[in-house]
């Protein structure tokens, strides 16, 4: 459902303090409404199923409904203007997102449309490309990625200095030898992906274990699923801790991925659900990132590589969906990504 600016700005103020009346939705709205047509508004959200309305008279109190802020665009505006602790934050893991997101289509059938009109345009190009000219340029994309990839990690190399790395071999003076083997590991998953050794036709948790081994060899983390609870910095969402429930998240996300037609929702899934569950002790953004470009990588379209992504914008689109599903925020960096991606490489 595609709801009006004022349907917005009741989702987003509900999504920021729930529970609370119609004259304290009044107070905060950010622009002149009458009480007539708030409450009008607020009949139609509870029709739609968007909001829960309890209590009555003067007691009467709205919650967002269980996937309301799925696809709430007005969220993201104001989030992260509250502290941490300030946030009114969903702090586990929703099982019941699965469920959700098997009934909802994330693209508009205008994104949906623009998406598919830029990947005509990659199909084109690279119809027409040379082995030689496509390998350059597979070269270039990985440099990109595995920079900005790792960037949004802390990694302080440099463009120009991963460049280095990866033609020459030349390791940046003053820099971590950890830092070159994130880069490289990149590099290797890549490789890996765009060679066919990692099958990801039918998604497999195998196929996500062997990224992540690719993507942390040699930095002294396990290989394994996790076995013990690991936190996030600058958010109170705690991911599941319990073993099994991890295996089980991560199966049920294996599913919902292969029962998607949509390359562009699969890719955006995989990256969103690696990043959620965290199933790693370590290197699950990059597993994710990396996941989400072998999805589009094996269908024929274009990867990503952030390029021009900044590190706290990527962060603010995960802890949205971390503490309330709201998946807007990465979908817009996406999109903007995908379009990036098209006119910048091949």
């Amino acid at each position: 459902m595609r709801y009006t600016e004022r349907h917005n700005e009741i989702l987003r103020i509900l999504g920021s303090e729930p529970g609370i009346s119609i004259s304290r939705i009044l107070e905060l709205f950010r622009s002149e409404v009458s009480i007539p047509t708030l409450n009008r508004d607020l009949a139609f959200l509870v029709e739609q199923g968007a909001l829960l309305r309890y209590g009555k008279g003067r007691t009467t109190r709205y919650n967002p409904a269980e996937g309301a802020m799925l696809l709430n665009e007005g969220l993201a505006e104001t989030y992260f203007n509250r502290e941490i602790d300030n946030r009114h934050a969903q702090p586990e893991f929703n099982p019941e997102i699965f469920k959700t997101l098997k009934h909802v289509d994330i693209f508009s059938a205008k994104e949906n449309s623009l998406l598919e009109q830029l990947q005509k345009e990659h199909a084109k190009r690279i119809k027409n490309i040379s082995p030689a000219l496509f390998k350059k340029e597979v070269e270039r994309l990985t440099i990109e990625l595995s920079w900005k990839s790792s960037q949004i990690e802390g990694n302080t190399y440099s463009l120009l200095e991963t460049e280095l790395l990866f033609t020459d071999r030349i390791p940046a003076p003053g820099k971590s030898k950890f830092d070159a083997l994130m880069l490289l590991n990149h590099k290797t998953a890549l490789g890996y992906i765009y060679s066919g050794r990692i099958s990801m036709k039918h998604l497999k948790i195998s196929s996500i274990e062997g990224l992540h081994s690719l993507l942390i060899k040699d930095l002294g983390v396990s290989k394994n699923l996790r076995r013990r609870p690991v936190g996030i910095t600058g958010t109170i969402y705690r991911p599941p801790d319990n073993e099994f429930q991890v295996r089980e998240f991560l199966e049920k996300t294996c599913t919902l991925i292969n029962q998607k037609k949509n390359v562009f929702e699969k890719s955006m899934l995989a990256v969103l659900f690696i990043s959620y569950i965290q199933p790693f002790e370590d290197g699950n953004k990059r597993t994710g990132r990396i996941l989400g470009n072998a999805v589009l990588i094996k269908n024929g379209y274009c990867p990503l590589s952030y390029r021009s992504v900044t590190p706290v914008d990527y962060k603010k689109a995960m802890i949205l969906f971390y503490e309330q599903n709201n998946i807007t925020a990465y979908k817009k960096l996406f999109m903007e990504q995908y379009e990036f991606a098209v006119r910048n490489y091949f």
